[in-house]
């Protein structure tokens, strides 16, 4: 019986180990720098994002038939020829923050529900962004002059 005991017990802590390796591999994975980035790069993007406008919101898309914030940013600039991560903390990793001048292109970054950074969105020049709002909603081009968006802008960033 005090084998059985040991055995089991021990199978528990090898699955229990490998259960918490796997879930520390897939929050520690590192994201890939982007290289490659030019400004004119930035504005097809804009110009591709804002073709999207009225798809439909789908949590974790990356495709025409329905975006998350995120997802139409790495979709507009795949188009573009750049390959970027989809998540707001993977976008926030790759970029830099603009010290001054907004370029079509940078990417705007919103705290909503009080989370950091929790949206992000394409700015296209003249205080607009084009963006994937919410479940219910489509992609749509909104003003920086809002004051929701006004309120809950955090920082604007830019692939190095």
């Amino acid at each position: 019986m005090n084998r059985d005991w040991n055995i089991r017990r021990h199978s528990l802590l090898i699955v229990g180990l490998s259960l918490l390796g796997l879930s520390f591999g897939c929050t520690l994975a590192p994201v890939k720098p982007v290289t490659g980035y030019t400004p004119a790069i930035g504005e097809q993007a804009a110009r591709i994002a804002v073709t999207m406008a009225g798809r439909p919101y789908r949590p974790k898309g990356d495709s025409p038939e329905g975006f998350d914030c995120s997802g139409l940013v790495q979709y507009s600039y795949l188009a573009a020829g750049l390959n970027v991560p989809h998540g707001t903390k993977a976008l926030l990793a790759t970029t830099q923050p603009v010290k001054k001048g907004l370029l079509k292109g940078d990417l705007l970054f919103f705290n909503e529900d009080g989370k950091k950074a929790s949206h992000v969105g394409i700015y296209l020049g003249n205080n607009t962004f084009v963006h994937a709002p919410s479940s219910g909603k489509k992609v749509r081009k909104d003003s920086l002059k809002d004051p929701y968006w006004e309120k809950s802008f955090v920082e604007a960033r830019r692939f190095p």
